[in-house]
């Protein structure tokens, strides 16, 4: 039986019944990222050593109640992994070995999870597509096209079935932007939520996951966020207390042994008011018709799920897309700051300099932020439980070395390509994508739910009722 390409439920469930090895289902993986990594590029660097943490992982005698158990997972190269140097896709950092792990990375080691290697992204995480000084990252689903950034290379591997979980980040859309890319679910959690990375980007980034099911996805969102209530909210759109047993005994002291238990069943119904908005975004920002098609198909699936569906028919502000633009170039200058200018690429040298002349002149984005954030947000939202609305504004650039290219070409490129995932970061609410159809050019579409603070529970139940009606596609030649 081959475990590649299997969902992390499947394998962990497997590994804990003794049906399979971990050091079977690493060395699988391990074969696969083999074959299909050179014409991706989500890797940095893939872990060899982790056969012998497979080995160790057996002698656990926690081994039958772990809900990650033997489960390859892939870890962006900008959080810290115990013995490997954190490279931030630039060359201009140091290749000094992280002395541990950054804590999203040690509650997923702690559940389990074993670390098959480091994913790609662009320099310092700065733009939405997925090329640095350590390669390309290109789209499962059309190599001449970027898988979006900047959690890249993780959207990428999961996507063309490497790795069945991925640990990303998400500043102004780094996780959502590379899942709808790439046809896979990623979730932007609220702040605080999950331990944040560091730099946060004053309070903008958060830590998520990246997968290939709903299930799989609030599986690991509930490790990472040590929340166990979340593991099948799935299921129903709320937290489920108390915990299954399998996970009780993960972060509970009252712990009791995990007992098999047969598959739970599909998405339960469950009533929300979802707002969904085809064309969110100001003036002179168009988004493809497609895109825009697929956020009505979405909203129609809704509707007949039970829930009460509204078409949400205002633009963002207008204001908005500057304030999050200069903040954005804020975070660059930030994040490039004691780093030797001379090994950053053009693209981050510019950027850093655009952030440092509007901070001259006190136009970076803050005032904007937290107007957003303290009640512009909540206004625009309305009365909705959630909304629905697109992702991408366009179809994925080429796969090219944008990093070579200056502040205008990369300005426009990122603004035209995903001007509605940063509102969500610039406010703090949680976010995500899932895919829905397919587009005309033979790229997957995702659309994005949104809610106000809280609502990761009905951002995962809502995206499995959608996926029950829309099944996971894998890439042409990745199934």
């Amino acid at each position: 039986m081959l475990w590649a390409g299997r969902s992390a439920i499947e394998i962990a469930t497997a590994v804990r019944q003794g049906e399979v090895s971990a050091v079977t289902v690493v060395e699988e993986h391990l074969h696969v990222i083999a074959e299909r990594e050179p014409g991706i590029g989500a890797f940095r660097l893939v872990r060899e050593q982790v056969v012998e943490e497979a080995q160790a992982l057996r002698k656990r005698r926690d081994l039958a109640e772990l809900p990650l158990a033997g489960v390859p997972v892939a870890v962006k190269d900008n959080l810290e992994v115990a013995g490997e140097p954190t490279r931030h896709g630039s060359a201009a950092s140091p290749a000094t070995p992280a002395p541990r792990d950054h804590e999203t990375v040690a509650r997923l080691r702690a559940a389990g999870a074993l670390v098959i290697g480091l994913t790609n992204l662009p320099e310092l995480g700065l733009v939405a597509v997925g090329d640095s000084a350590y390669g390309i990252v290109r789209n499962p689903w059309n190599r001449e096209r970027t898988a979006g950034g900047s959690s890249s290379g993780g959207a990428a591997a999961v996507a063309a079935g490497m790795v069945p979980l991925a640990l990303g980040n998400d500043g102004l859309g780094s996780l959502r932007i590379p899942g709808a890319a790439c046809g896979v679910l990623a979730v932007k959690p609220g702040a605080g939520l999950v331990p944040a990375p560091s730099p946060d980007w004053d309070g903008l980034t958060e830590n998520g996951p990246i997968a290939a099911t709903a299930q799989d996805l609030a599986l690991a969102l509930s490790v990472l966020a040590a929340d166990p209530s979340l593991a099948e909210a799935w299921r129903t759109g709320r937290r489920t207390d108390p915990a299954p047993p399998m996970l009780r005994s993960v972060w509970a002291d009252d712990a009791e042994v995990w007992q098999p238990q047969p598959p739970p069943p599909g998405p339960e119904p469950f009533d929300l008011r979802v707002a969904y908005a085809p064309q969110p975004l100001p003036v002179g920002l168009p988004v493809d018709r497609e895109f825009q098609a697929a956020v009505r198909a979405a909203a129609e699936t809704l509707r007949v799920a039970g829930h009460t569906v509204v078409e949400h028919t205002r633009r963002l502000p207008a204001w908005l897309g500057p304030a999050t633009v200069a903040t954005w170039l804020r975070q660059a200058t930030g994040t490039a700051e004691g780093l030797d200018g001379d090994r950053l690429e053009r693209r981050t040298r510019s950027l850093a300099r655009a952030g440092r002349a509007l901070a001259a002149v006190r136009a970076d984005g803050r005032r904007g932020r937290e107007r957003w954030r303290a009640y512009g947000a909540d206004q625009w939202f309305d009365n909705a439980d959630a909304l629905v609305m697109p992702v991408l504004a366009t179809l994925p650039p080429r796969a090219e070395r944008w990093g070579e290219r200056g502040l205008l070409r990369n300005l426009l490129l990122n603004v035209r390509f995903a001007p509605g995932a940063g509102p969500w970061n610039m406010c703090g609410w949680p976010a995500l994508t899932v895919p829905v159809a397919t587009h005309s050019g033979g790229l997957p579409i995702g659309v994005q739910l949104v809610a106000p603070p809280g609502g990761e529970p009905h951002l995962l139940g809502l995206a499995a009722q959608l996926q029950a009606a829309h099944p996971l596609v894998r890439p042409p030649g990745y199934a």
